[in-house]
């Protein structure tokens, strides 16, 4: 009997335990379910600023890229009319030579002259 009693005080302890197991479990699981949308929340909003970065830098980049295709062909026109300054000078410089050229033949022929 006493062995019985003792056994009906055992399974009835175990019941309670195992009914209070539950209770704490759900809680538990709440409170995981609970930590877990927070931490997901979180996670989303980093999400949109992370998206809004990325689509401010595209926009940043496409612009500097735009930026430098415009000084780019800036640059180019600027070569273009530096090269032909430069084929200017050079044609300047070409005429200036055979004018000095003539000059000095001429000065040769006066002096020519008078020397006979």
């Amino acid at each position: 009997m006493k062995s019985t009693r003792m056994g009906l005080v055992l399974l009835l302890v175990a019941f309670a335990a195992a009914a209070q197991t539950p209770v704490q479990d759900r809680a538990g699981r709440e409170q995981a379910i609970q930590s877990g949308q927070q931490r997901a929340g979180m996670a989303y909003s980093n999400l949109q600023q992370a998206q809004r970065e990325a689509k401010l830098a595209e926009k940043e980049f496409l612009n500097a890229q735009e930026a430098q295709r415009a000084a780019q062909k800036q640059a180019e026109e600027m070569k273009r009319q530096l090269d032909g300054a430069k084929k200017a000078v050079d044609a300047a410089r070409q005429k200036e030579a055979r004018a000095r050229e003539a000059y000095d033949e001429a000065l040769d022929n006066v002096d020519r002259a008078r020397q006979r």
